[in-house]
């Protein structure tokens, strides 16, 4: 199975829940007007794409249906897929521009993120990237562990230290590590905990002095990884990252389990942030970088518009 085909799969329960809504809407109603509107406008913030995203949607979509003179509720629909697939926005690479390059991921406990990083590994590796991990989880139990049945799943190296220490000290050996080995990625787990953003804010800043000091022109991503199954509380999970530290990009996980898909609409207007990887499936190879125009095809796969 190619990964649209995994991608579109991933979304039935999103396409079931949101758009099935949506065509029911459209049959239901012989006219546009304000009843319609209202209407459609409840179902999008049920289906998790969230309030301020909704208003913006539909501010363009009422000036499309008035300039367009459009007249037939189905016709509404193909302006919404247009209009949703722009605030998606393009496709944001990851910036890999230096060797090595360095990528931070962040992200509370439970929602993927060490079993992300696996991934993510071997995705770079089949990239035909070295990529080197650094288990700077010393938080949570066993998290070093985990991390390094996935680097030997990915074919790649780890460094760790033992269980409580400092996490700086592991990212400044991995760097050191990485520079000797020609690395071309480092890639860093780090702690989940987000109801100290004091402590989070003083770890991640002294990782990223690190960082700074021993490749100070390294190209560095901050990538937070959100569970697609919590919809709209992903977006407030963010936010009060983004507090804490610089996110430069996020990584969705569990499209797969989940009919809250819709919240990715949002998530790049809302942030300010765009995503970078979506992970549909929990196969190694299940975790790729986001495509917009790809996510709202499948979103909007075999419906008439």
């Amino acid at each position: 199975m190619g990964f649209f085909e995994k991608i579109s799969a991933g979304l039935k329960k999103t396409r079931d829940s949101l758009m099935g809504r949506l065509e029911h809407l459209a049959a239901g109603f012989t006219k546009v007007d304000e009843d319609f509107f209202d209407e459609l406008e409840e179902t999008l913030i049920m289906g998790d794409v969230g309030a301020n995203v909704t208003m913006n949607i539909m501010d363009q979509l009422r000036d499309r249906v008035r300039h367009a003179g459009i007249t037939d509720p189905s016709e509404v629909l193909g302006q919404l897929r247009e209009i949703i697939t722009g605030l998606m926005g393009e496709e944001s690479p990851l910036d890999l521009s230096t060797k090595p390059s360095v990528v931070l991921v962040i992200g509370v406990n439970g929602v993927g993120k060490t079993t992300t990083i696996g991934k993510m590994a071997a995705y770079l590796r089949g990239e035909g990237k070295q990529v080197l991990l650094a288990a700077a989880d010393t938080f949570r139990a066993a998290a070093a562990d985990q991390l390094a049945i996935w680097a030997d799943r990915a074919g790649v190296e780890l460094i760790r230290h033992e269980e409580g220490s400092d996490p700086a000290s592991v990212v400044f050996d991995a760097i050191h590590a990485g520079k000797s080995r020609g690395a071309d990625v480092i890639l860093c787990d780090t702690a989940g905990r987000l109801h100290n953003k004091k402590n989070l804010m003083d770890e991640l800043g002294k990782i990223a002095r690190v960082v700074s000091r021993e490749l100070p022109d390294a190209a560095v991503e901050v990538l937070l990884v959100l569970d697609a199954t919590t919809g709209q509380n992903a977006i407030s999970q963010a936010r009060s990252f983004q507090e804490a530290a610089g996110i430069t990009g996020i990584v969705l996980t569990k499209l797969d389990g989940t009919a809250k898909g819709g919240a990715v609409i949002g998530i790049r207007e809302e942030l300010g942030v765009p995503v970078k990887f979506i992970g549909v499936g929990e196969g190694i190879d299940d975790l790729r970088p986001f495509v917009p125009a790809e996510f709202a095809a499948a979103l909007f796969e075999g419906q008439d518009l």
